[in-house]
């Protein structure tokens, strides 16, 4: 049976169960945001407790907190960063705009494990999670700020080596596959043909073009809006706050965080945001068009194009024995489904910056930090599970060259476009290779059709 104890708060009383590490704020917000199963990411979490350690560590350089508090802060804050107390932050994404009640719920966990250690190693002397925790700092700054922290974090531990992952992939097996030619196909139907490898370079560029836009976004993330704390102005926090805080978060993290240039802006609006969403978009873009590739050439294995089989990783049907399907690039065009989805919603979001705050913050920082997740988890699955090691089944793929009558668009200079229309469309109906139709309709020989329609000569290689 639970126990609970009674906490208080500017509004009262509130009880709290007597386990929670939580106090009377992250209560009400329980109690009032009974709305979703959704919870901000941990990855989210981490970034908050990143900013009250940094904060801790520049108030004590400033000379506006005690040593004794600061070091038990800073203690705390780690402790969340490590992963623990994970059970601790049950706010719904969907509460008040602005994110205060997640800030809280940091601000009092901190608060309390803090005091804990206070408490065993010094004088008993409770740390508060507003003047203390939350010195310098206001949900309105944090929060944007923590929404910068960890997308800067994701990329760099998650996002970035999952695309260099796939673009390596991708770049080895177009080597390895570089002199296999295959039919080409526009609008789904015959056309010239290329290469495998010329194919899969394709795909490798889309990765790298992401690659490219993505990097350019880091610098945005890494602006933050810490220190401009309730509208921008800089109120309650020291002058040199916003500057020591991003060195010692850099210091911290890794990653060179700076001061935004304007804070009004940065609180206001969530533009970056919206833009690396847009660019996250562009990727999920891309991968949906290489996972449909996959799933295309794959078709068959008997009635479709069969081109190559991806590996056999379960059963495809639970009444169909022996079925089995694509469910690497299946899992992945559901995933940029998700991404698209997810930036509509932060679009939508980005526009509620009414005045000098942005209050949708919440839904921006889980849909960002979602797509990012499953962008990085999607890339490893298409470069580990899919394109590393599908196989080429050669048989189709020569049998389907042989008959491919628009190998005739070779001939167009030579008879003209007319002339060899009236012969794709004979070796289609009669089911003939194209050589042979050729080679009766026109006074070219078979040594130089066989040179002129050589599939290889026609990727240009």
């Amino acid at each position: 049976m639970t126990t609970f104890r009674t906490e208080h708060d500017t509004m009262g009383e509130v009880q709290v169960p007597a386990s929670a590490l939580y106090g009377a704020q992250t209560q009400r917000a329980i109690d009032n945001f009974a709305i979703s199963s959704l919870r901000l990411p941990a990855r989210f979490i981490h970034a908050v407790a990143q900013i009250k350690k940094a904060a801790a560590q520049t108030n004590l350089e400033l000379g506006l907190l005690d040593a004794n508090i600061a070091a038990a802060i800073i203690r705390a804050s780690e402790t969340i960063i490590a992963g623990e107390h994970a059970k601790q932050f049950p706010v719904d994404v969907f509460q008040t705009g602005s994110g205060t009640s997640t800030n809280m719920n940091v601000n009092e966990v901190i608060a309390h494990v803090a005091s804990e250690f206070l408490a065993s190693e010094y004088a008993d002397q409770p740390i508060h999670a507003n003047d203390h925790v939350n010195m310098s700092q206001s949900s309105n700054d944090t929060i944007p700020s923590a929404i910068h922290i960890s997308a800067a974090l994701a990329f760099e531990q998650q996002l970035i080596p999952a695309l260099e992952n796939l673009h390596t992939t991708m770049l080895g097996k177009a080597a390895q596959l570089e002199d296999i030619v295959k039919t080409g196909r526009t609008h789904l139907m015959d056309a010239m043909p290329l290469t495998f490898g010329q194919e899969i370079s394709g795909w490798a560029s889309l990765i790298e073009s992401n690659y490219v836009r993505l990097q350019t976004a880091l610098p945005q993330l890494l602006q933050l809006a810490q220190g401009g704390t309730a509208v921008g102005t800089g109120v309650n926090a020291h002058e040199d706050f916003a500057e020591k805080f991003a060195q010692h978060l850099s210091a911290n993290t890794g990653l060179p965080f700076i001061p935004g240039d304007n804070f009004f802006a940065l609180m206001s609006a969530q533009d970056t945001a919206v833009a690396v969403s847009g660019q996250l978009k562009t990727l999920a873009v891309s991968l949906m068009k290489i996972a449909n590739d996959l799933r295309w050439m794959n078709s068959g294995p008997l009635a479709g194009i069969a081109e190559i089989s991806l590996p056999a990783l379960q059963p495809g049907s639970s009444i169909m024995p022996g079925k089995v399907n694509p469910v690497i690039p299946e899992a992945v065009c559901m995933v940029c489904a998700q991404v698209m989805g997810n930036d509509a919603s932060i679009g939508i979001a980005g526009q509620s910056g009414n005045f000098q705050l942005n209050v949708m913050l919440p839904l921006i920082a889980y849909n960002l930090l979602q797509s990012i997740e499953l962008l990085s988890n999607a890339c490893n699955q298409l470069a580990d599970n899919a394109i590393a090691s599908f196989n080429v089944n050669q048989t189709n793929i020569d049998k389907a060259l042989a008959r491919n009558p628009i190998l005739v668009t070779a001939l167009n200079s030579l008879i003209g476009y007319e002339q060899a229309a009236t012969i794709a469309k004979k070796a289609y109906k009669e089911g003939r290779a194209i050589i042979d139709v050729a080679e009766e309709e026109t006074q070219l020989g078979r040594a130089e059709l066989e040179r002129l329609l050589n599939p290889k000569r026609l990727t240009g290689l």
